[in-house]
């Protein structure tokens, strides 16, 4: 495995995957707004959440792409196709497990129980994140493929 190219490529794959998600939810598909929801766990100001969980969101990519890497480091190849079938193993898991447990441990997202006394700023994103449009499975699927599609061309088994 390229060990070394990992992280640089964990890095542009996080960045087309970011890329897709924020101009999906400029085009008006989807509401997930990554950075604020992450940025929201360490600070309530959404200009500085915004900062925050762009930089907790490139660590996690980057974290990611090592588990990519060693997954193709056992099956002895790395291939688009198998990338691709990666990120929809990820975006499934984030989509039906992540997101959805969320509320549980998030300071600043309501929960799907939370009454009008609730002080919660993020709306709770609810299974496969529906909560922040019809269109956003969708989205996340395909920025997910493109994630491990890049991932899986661009590292190479040693």
């Amino acid at each position: 495995m390229d060990w070394q190219g990992w992280a640089l490529f964990g890095l542009l794959a996080t960045a087309a995957l970011t890329v897709v998600m924020i101009a999906s939810q400029m085009a008006g598909w989807t509401r997930l707004d990554l950075p604020l929801v992450l940025g929201t766990l360490v600070t309530p100001d959404p200009d500085k959440a915004r900062v925050a969980g762009f930089f907790i969101h490139l660590a996690a990519g980057q974290a990611f792409a090592l588990g990519y890497a060693a997954v193709f480091a056992l099956l002895g190849r790395a291939t688009w196709w198998i990338g691709a079938l990666l990120g929809l193993l990820h975006v499934a898991v984030a989509l039906t497990v992540i997101l959805p447990l969320l509320p549980g441990v998030h300071p600043r997202m309501a929960t799907t129980r939370a009454g009008p006394a609730s002080r919660a700023v993020l709306e709770p994103p609810g299974l496969l994140a529906l909560n922040y449009g019809i269109q956003t499975p969708a989205v996340a699927m395909a920025a997910h493929v493109i994630y491990g599609s890049m991932l899986g061309l661009l590292l190479t088994v040693h």
